[in-house]
This record gives structure tokens, C-alpha cells and sequence, in this order.
């Protein structure tokens, strides 16, 4: 059976590039399970992959695509049938592993998810990496102790994937949500997602910096890292709780010990890669019963194939807003 693929190609001169070709089931990586892919999601991550940057993917030719959603084709597996609604997130999929950027793929059932009876597979996707990663942050903050009378939730990087669904989420719980966004022109899109007040990145930033700063924040949702996850600290509040999901603004952390021995500051980091599937599942579940999908619509944009390596230089560069999703049929 012949599909159409974006495959990613390096030459001898180093260069990556990427262009729709159409190829054969016999080119697919081994796996138990065969998807009829129906959507997926472009993400950091993708970026990086696409254009070649970070050095994430070291054989070539390549599909990339590190989350989809589609109907299961034909499976060695007794845990799926043909046309059982499934999604994958993680496990290097579009890495190290063939991924969603193409209208089959093969993995291994292990990695698969069983799609909400509530959600369809574009639902999914326009949740993808982002709303998993989103909502296993929440997850942590309330398993820590969080309520949403103990005070504020920060959320930085907001106006991207995980920090836009994140600001949904804690709305929906009845949290208090407070973005900070080098994009201040989605000031009103955030505020309508559940944001209680926008804070430029420029302005955060701009405060004087000391070991402690004024208390505020009694929970954190970090997706920048770098020097806002510094500044960010300083600030949180006594017993207050933070997470740390992403590596845009950088993976040092230059900050000091008193918010955790003054304050008793908790740092949580956040994984969605290798998450086991016990986790996967109630995290999901949990996605379709609370997540506000039309609410969301406005930060959701839809592209196909061609227009992907396109989308990876813009979301590398910071231009992408809430998520883009990718449909292949």
C-alpha cells in the first residue's frame, strides 16, 4: 500500500531537509500494531527534529511527528483490533523511532493509548503532547498538596501549546491563573482561556532580582526554564509548589537554595515521554472530562503535510500560538 509521508532527509553537505514523497508499507520501522494515522500535532520538539537542530535524530531518511492519533489498520496484539481509535504521545516516536508525519505508522502497542470514548482523534491531537504534558503538571501540583484556595498558579510561556492548555485546565478547576507571555498581543485569547491577569515577559523579568522576592505564587507551571524558572522561584510562596516542564528559554538554572530552606519550595520536574501507560490512561480521561475544547478553538490551527517544515522554523522561532494540528486525511 503506497501513502504520502513528509520524509526528512540529510545530505552529504549536512543539510536537513524535508519534502512529501509517497512510499510503501515496506519502508515502515517494526512494530506490532499498524495506524491509519487521521491527525497529529506539531511541537517544539518537531521543530527541532524537522529542521535538524539538537541533533535529535541520527538516522536519516526520517519521519518525524511525535504524537498522532489515528484508526489501528492491523495489530499482532490482542490488546487492539482493526478500527480501535488510538493516540501515541512520547517514547521518542518521531525521534529515534518513525513518527505521526505520514499517513501510516507502525509502533510498538505498548506505546498506544486507547482514544477517550468522549474525544474524537482530531480532539486528541488538538490536546497531543501539550495537553498530556499540561495536565500531568496539574496532576502533580494537587497530588503535592495544591488547592486552589491556597493562592495563585503561574503559568510562564503561555501562550504556547502546554502553557495555553494549562491556563484552561486550572480555570476549569477553579484555580487562579496568572500568564506570563512574551506575546502580548494574545493578551485577550489568554484571558478567555481563564488567565486572571497577563504579565509581560519583559515586565516579569524587569523586576529587581535578589535571592527572595515577594512572595506570590503558590503554585508554579513552568515551560520556559533558563532564567524565568530562576525568577520564578523566588517568588513563590511559603509550602508553595512548582513545576518544570520546558527548555525554551534554556537548560541552566541559575538560582540559589533559600526558596526551598526559607520557604520550603517544591520543584517537580514533568516527563511526558516515557510517562508509563497506568499514567497515560486516568491523565487522559481526565483530558476529555475537563478540558474545554471550544473554548480552545481559537488557539488551534490546522495545516497538512506540505506546509510543516514551514511550521517548524515558526515554532523554533517563538511564533506559534496555542497548537497547530496536522491532518493527514
Amino acid at each position: 500500500m503506497s501513502f504520502q509521508a513528509l520524509v526528512t532527509s540529510k545530505d552529504e553537505a549536512g543539510k536537513v531537509s524535508s519534502r512529501v514523497e509517497m512510499i510503501g508499507d515496506d519502508r515502515l520501522p517494526e512494530g506490532n500494531v499498524t495506524v491509519d494515522v487521521e491527525w497529529a500535532g506539531l511541537n517544539y520538539k518537531d521543530g527541532l527534529c524537522l529542521t535538524g537542530a539538537g541533533g535529535l535524530v541520527r538516522d536519516f531518511p526520517h519521519v518525524a511527528g511525535i504524537d498522532f492519533a489515528g484508526t489501528v489498520a492491523e495489530s499482532a496484539d490482542s490488546r487492539y483490533k482493526a478500527g480501535d481509535k488510538v493516540l501515541l504521545t512520547g517514547w521518542r516516536v518521531g525521534e529515534a523511532h518513525w513518527g505521526g508525519y505520514a499517513q501510516r505508522a507502525r509502533v510498538n502497542a505498548d506505546w498506544l493509548v486507547p482514544v477517550p470514548e468522549s474525544l474524537s482523534t482530531r480532539d486528541t491531537m488538538v490536546a497531543g503532547t501539550a495537553g498530556l504534558t499540561a495536565m500531568l503538571a496539574v496532576d502533580r501540583l494537587e497530588k503535592l498538596g495544591l488547592t486552589p484556595e491556597a493562592g495563585e498558579v503561574l503559568v510562564t510561556g503561555a501562550a504556547g501549546g502546554v502553557g495555553s492548555i494549562a491556563l484552561s485546565l486550572l480555570g476549569k478547576l477553579g484555580y487562579t491563573a496568572v500568564a506570563v507571555s512574551g506575546r502580548p498581543e494574545h493578551a485577550e485569547m489568554l484571558k478567555g482561556l481563564g488567565a486572571s491577569e497577563i504579565i509581560a515577559r519583559d515586565e516579569f523579568m524587569g523586576q529587581p532580582d535578589k535571592p527572595l522576592e515577594s512572595a506570590r505564587w503558590a503554585g508554579l507551571i513552568d515551560n520556559v526554564g533558563g532564567k524565568v524558572l530562576a525568577k520564578a522561584l523566588k517568588q513563590m510562596k511559603y509550602n508553595g509548589i512548582a513545576t518544570a516542564i520546558g527548555n525554551a528559554g534554556g537548560i541552566g538554572l541559575d538560582t540559589n537554595v533559600l526558596p526551598f530552606i526559607l520557604r520550603g519550595v517544591t520543584l517537580a520536574g514533568i516527563d511526558s515521554v516515557m510517562q508509563p501507560y497506568a499514567n497515560r490512561v486516568p491523565a487522559w480521561n481526565r483530558i476529555a472530562e475537563i478540558f474545554d475544547l471550544g473554548a480552545y478553538d481559537g488557539m488551534v490551527s490546522e495545516i497538512g503535510l506540505e506546509a510543516l517544515p514551514a511550521a517548524a522554523d515558526q515554532i523554533l522561532a517563538g511564533q506559534v500560538r496555542g497548537r497547530t494540528i496536522v491532518k493527514l486525511r
